[in-house]
């Protein structure tokens, strides 16, 4: 296989929501001050913590290159709001100390995450969130973990479907040569450049273009010493998901319509082929919601933890 610089092209949603799913806009006028609300105000006071929800644990999973310092904000709403917020370093993410070039599949990528399942209890649940190709990880958490996952939330994500590989999400778009998130993608071969790459890195200069163009600039500077590169042969390999196990857990994703890296037109192909159970839009949202519009973003993941549990 020939592999150049990769994936994605901004593009406008095709017919927008024709694909007829529920949604749910949040709106806050554009600000790179973004200022502080207090978490409470986005709570309905009808509601009940300790009593009206199925968990108030929600499980973070970061995205390619991302660690769980990225969530540094979603924290801090949600433990504000009586909430428990766990993230999770995957594989040679984050203060995780694997080289990311040595990742070969995905179970070893996503291992701090099915090892944090095993340790939890039987009876009890969380609200899996994950974020770009965060979305296939917590996919496979959901296939082997279903009893422990009261919903899972796609935030822009990697939502697969059955014997798909991540990077067949991107395979479409991959082909414009104009695309930012090709443009902005360095393949890394750490066993020679006769063998297939082993990571993927960006580049600096474009961070702000692809991933954080509605990002405060305190964030794009943290996120810029902090990203690492992400491991290559995960993203090439075909998940099994079956309807037992997988498709029993409740789905909702969140869109982010400005995304120049999980953009628009794929995140519509990924709702068509793989209708969750709700769709919710963060308007004025770039690739990472949780620095550019974090308010927005707790809003709904409250929104989404007050969804009562289906009845048997």
């Amino acid at each position: 296989m020939q592999f150049e610089r990769s994936t994605s092209q901004r593009n406008t949603p095709p017919g927008g929501a024709k694909h007829g799913l529920p949604r749910s806009a949040s709106v806050r006028p554009r600000s790179l001050k973004d200022p502080l609300l207090h978490p409470l105000e986005f709570i309905n006071q009808d509601a009940k913590l300790s009593a009206d929800l199925e968990t108030q644990h929600f499980v973070l999973v970061h995205g390619g290159g991302f660690g769980a310092w990225c969530w540094y904000k979603t924290i801090a709403f949600l433990e504000e709001t009586g909430f428990k917020a766990t993230a999770i370093d995957l594989t040679g993410s984050g203060i995780e100390s694997a080289d990311p070039n040595k990742i070969a599949t995905l179970a070893q990528y996503v291992k701090p995450l099915t090892e944090f399942f095993e340790k939890l209890g039987d009876e009890e649940k969380v609200i899996l969130v994950g974020h770009d190709v965060g979305g296939a990880c917590i996919s496979y958490a959901m296939e082997h973990f279903p009893s422990k996952i009261a919903k899972a939330v796609f935030i822009s994500a990697a939502m697969v479907i059955n014997e798909q590989r991540t990077f067949d999400i991107f395979a479409e778009e991959a082909k414009n040569p104009d695309c930012l998130l090709r443009k902005a993608q360095m393949f890394i071969y750490a066993n020679g450049s006769t063998n297939p790459p082993t990571a993927i890195e960006l580049e600096k200069e474009l961070l702000r273009d692809v991933l954080f163009n509605h990002t405060p600039a305190k964030d794009v500077a943290l996120a810029s010493v902090s990203l690492r590169p992400i491991p290559f042969a995960p993203l090439l390999e075909k998940l099994s998901l079956t309807e037992e196990n997988y498709g029993s857990v409740r789905r909702f994703f969140i869109e982010a319509p400005d995304d120049q890296a999980i953009t628009p037109s794929i995140q519509a192909n990924m709702l068509k082929l793989n209708p969750p159970e709700q769709v919710f839009q963060i308007k004025g949202s770039d690739h990472c919601p949780f620095f550019s519009k974090p308010q927005a973003l707790h809003k709904q993941l409250l929104e989404i933890a007050q969804i009562s549990p289906k009845l048997k």
